[in-house]
């Protein structure tokens, strides 16, 4: 049964420029050491650091809780399988509350943009 649908888009300059203008303080409050660890080593990591930033609002609205509640950012990391899809893995209490609920990952991008889209999916026991 969909628990949720959430979709995000973002501009990936807006993306680029928080990481420059506050560096670290912004990266290590919104992403998980290895999402920071996976984006800086790419060509282009200003893109999936926005890959990851549009992933996680989507999850939020997928949630239709927005940021209240027992949503945080780290609590919603962004993973790629050895094929390079990308999927979600909870931590903390959104893990706990979010019971065997699987959430499902999309993830595209242009030149400027990137969008997510997530839905939760409940299974039933």
């Amino acid at each position: 049964m969909i628990r949720g649908v959430g979709i995000d888009i973002i501009e990936i300059s807006r993306i680029r420029r928080d990481i420059e203008t506050l560096g670290p303080r912004f990266t290590e409050k919104l992403f998980t050491r290895g999402e920071i660890q996976y984006c800086t080593a790419k060509a282009n990591p200003h893109q999936h650091f926005a890959a990851r930033f549009a992933a996680k609002e989507a999850v939020s609205k997928a949630l239709a809780t927005g940021w209240a509640g027992e949503f945080r950012w780290k609590d919603v990391e962004v993973i790629n399988d050895p094929s390079g899809r990308p999927g979600i893995v909870l931590h903390g209490p959104l893990h706990d509350a979010l019971g065997n609920a699987t959430v499902h990952l999309s993830l595209s991008h242009s030149e400027a943009h990137v969008v997510a889209v997530a839905i939760i999916e409940d299974h039933m026991t």
